[in-house]
């Protein structure tokens, strides 16, 4: 990616970011009555910053069909939704028991763990709501929004990201080969991204074709994304991450570069990324160009 281009990719990328950030910013109905400190917990993990990238591949999906970005934006807030939830969850006691998410306080160190379950909660059935706006107030058909309710439903739950998170948890007391590792972050991380290139899809009608190319991409880059988490858990700058480095070795979890090295990892990176863009390439998508850079963006990430 050179140097314009970079420029380019990043003015976009802000520019969705703004964009979810604003909408985020009021996502519940002012005229529902809802308990104070729950709308203040959900909002406090939904604001806290954070790359927006799902949202951003909602839309740039949406867009490289030639689909409104307008119509687009409730599902991306929707996906959001249902990231910030499992990073609540995530870092409760029970779980990863973390004190530090993007720089800030944990959401159950502010609120407690009752709330952060709750806010959770409600995070994640608020998301579905917030898909069906897509047809409410843009027109997208029923039949798209039916196709994205119910892969919502799948990605994210116990074949999806949640079983994912059930085979860290459990692959953290004796995980022995790259398979399985694999299978953890394909399922906890990857499928949801998989899940946003789709749904974007979905919003611009996308064919059977079109949807297959941007599942192949969503799932090369999602692997993809996870392995540099990895790398970047042992060399990365803490002042960018917004959270400890080394976490994974100290607590005793193995990743792509404990099974194959460093160097390895980085070239697997490099191997998924062109498969995502080859896949974009060679797919039938008539406005492939965010898409294309957003790889080599990831590629090139240090937080």
């Amino acid at each position: 990616m050179d140097k314009a281009s970079g420029t380019s990719i990043q003015s976009y990328i802000g520019e969705i970011s703004g964009l979810v950030g604003s909408r985020l910013e009021e996502f519940l109905p002012g005229a529902w009555n809802v308990p104070e400190r729950l709308a203040k917990s959900m909002q406090y993990s939904l604001m806290a910053g954070g790359k927006r990238l799902r949202p951003l591949l909602v839309v740039a999906a949406a867009e490289s069909l030639g689909a409104s970005r307008e119509a687009a934006l409730p599902v991306a807030c929707a996906v959001e939704m249902v990231h910030t939830y499992s990073l609540i969850h995530d870092d409760l006691p029970a779980m990863d028991d973390d004190d530090y998410r993007r720089g800030k306080l944990t959401n159950h160190k502010v609120f407690g763990e009752a709330m952060a379950i709750l806010a959770g909660d409600g995070l994640l059935t608020h998301a579905f709501y917030n898909v069906v706006q897509a047809s409410r107030q843009y027109g997208i058909s029923a039949e798209s929004v039916l196709s994205i309710i119910e892969e919502l439903a799948v990605y994210a739950g116990p074949s999806g990201m949640v079983g994912g998170q059930v085979a860290d948890m459990e692959g953290e007391q004796g995980l022995t080969d790259l398979e399985q590792l694999r299978y953890i972050h394909e399922h906890k991380t990857g499928d949801l991204i998989v899940f946003c290139l789709k749904a974007g899809g979905r919003i611009a009608s996308a064919s059977e074709t079109q949807l297959a190319a941007l599942e192949t991409y969503g799932r090369s880059i999602g692997l993809a994304f996870q392995i540099q988490d990895d790398i970047l858990d042992l060399v990365g700058d803490e002042t960018k991450l917004g959270k400890k480095t080394q976490s994974d070795v100290k607590q005793g979890k193995v990743t792509y570069p404990y099974f194959i090295g460093l160097e390895a990892s980085r070239a697997e990176v490099d191997r998924l990324t062109r498969s995502a863009k080859d896949a974009i390439t060679e797919g039938n998508i008539p406005n492939p160009d965010h898409l294309l850079a957003i790889a080599d963006y990831l590629l090139q990430r240090d937080h």
